[in-house]
């Protein structure tokens, strides 16, 4: 009798009656193999949150991948309808809590656009400066999750090493550290920190210095690329048309910033790049984001030390009705393109408001790129699209 290898247990194999003493080749032939599902989730290291993902494997080969949702809906979209659009904002920072400045920012701009406010020049550039600390410091958190992911445990503590000054600045503007509330309709919540201004300029400098080591310990690490290159590819005709955005869809040459294409705020002033990749595989997803780093670092240089003087905040009435009317908004956050739409009756309520969020839209696309796959290129994969469940289970 020929025993059973390791191979074969892998793959769930077992033998037929009587091929136990026929040639290997033939009994190749013989291999039966079962399917199963696993459930990966809600609450597994991989799912970043409670996300339920029910895998169909054959051995550890990925057949179907099946999101189940719904283990944090909050019906965020239902209680915009009661409250008033002061109220509203301080609900989006519940949603993509690593994006809270940039979600609040976007609810504000689409207000401001159907009041047909316009908001100082020092709003917009302290709005900028703010949102740019945003994505670095969710960008941080995801390079120290993501190396984790694959088994670099260092890669955490260096990345929130990074991100705790990032956070520090931010405790000391608007007083919280992960669901901040600073912008309102019509401006900003008070002035800067006097501190401001220095604290985030010795950031820059010291990141500057800290971000080449991201590359020596986790971007040329081969281990590293082995587990990344060629993993989850994802065509830019598929990034297209599943509707993906942000990170995910640049890393598959699909250039849709926001930032570049429909300019909000002091986007409009300065010159950066946008960072784009064709491979499509999750090693181009992660180069995206480190190179929006280096980028979002060149943003606030050119805006730091010319930050105008004038008011900030727009007066408004205390009750904010807008028009009765449809208006929309986008603007871009570290995950991808999150759309505000709101449809108005003239009341201090919105009669609808619906959010087009990064990580619902990218969350489809995993299925079509990971069949075929084994279950570790799915945690890679997961990885390098940095879902933040909230985003998606509003």
């Amino acid at each position: 009798m020929r025993p059973i290898s390791y191979r074969d247990c892998e793959r769930n194999i077992t033998l037929e009656p009587g091929t136990q003493n026929m040639k290997p080749e033939t009994i190749n032939n013989n291999f039966k193999t079962e399917e199963y599902f696993v459930n990966m989730g809600p609450q597994h290291p991989a799912a970043h949150g409670v996300l339920r993902l029910i895998l169909t494997i054959d051995g550890e080969i990925i057949k179907n991948v099946e999101p189940d949702l719904g283990y944090i809906h909050r019906s965020i979209e239902k209680m915009c309808e009661r409250d008033s659009y002061q109220q509203i904002v301080h609900l989006t920072d519940r949603m993509d809590y690593l994006s809270s400045h940039i979600n609040n920012e976007a609810v504000c701009l689409t207000v401001e656009k159907a009041l047909e406010i316009e908001v100082s020049e020092r709003v917009k550039v302290i709005r900028t400066i703010i949102s740019e600390l945003t994505r670095i410091a969710s960008h941080c958190l995801w390079w120290g999750v993501m190396g984790m992911d694959v088994g670099a445990l260092t890669t955490y503590f260096y990345g929130f090493r990074d991100r705790e000054m990032i956070n520090d600045i931010f405790e000391e503007t608007c007083g919280a550290r992960l669901t901040m509330n600073y912008n309102i309709p019509g401006g900003l919540m008070f002035d800067i920190h006097p501190n401001f201004v220095k604290r985030t300029k010795d950031f820059i400098t010291h990141f500057k210095t800290k971000l080449p080591e991201y590359d020596r310990l986790l971007t040329g690490n081969v281990i590293f690329q082995k587990r990344t290159k060629g993993v989850g590819v994802l065509t830019k005709e598929d990034a297209i048309s599943f509707g993906t955005s942000g990170p995910v869809a640049r890393g598959s040459g699909f250039a849709n910033d926001v930032r570049k294409r429909h300019h909000y705020s002091a986007y409009d002033r300065v010159d950066f790049k946008e960072a784009l990749f064709t491979e499509g595989d999750s090693f181009a997803r992660y180069q995206v984001r480190i190179m929006e780093m280096w980028e979002a670092m060149k943003i606030i240089e050119q805006l730091i030390d010319t930050i105008p003087e004038g008011d900030i905040k727009t007066p408004t009435n205390a009750v904010i009705k807008l028009p009765k009317g449809e208006y929309y908004q986008r603007v871009e956050t570290a995950r991808g393109e999150l759309g505000v739409y709101i449809n108005s009756t003239g009341t201090k309520n919105p009669y609808r408001l619906k959010f087009r969020s990064p990580g619902f839209s990218n969350l489809s696309v995993l299925d079509h790129i990971t069949k075929g796959a084994k279950i570790g290129d799915l945690v890679a994969t997961m990885a390098s699209f940095d879902f933040v469940i909230p985003d998606i289970d509003r």
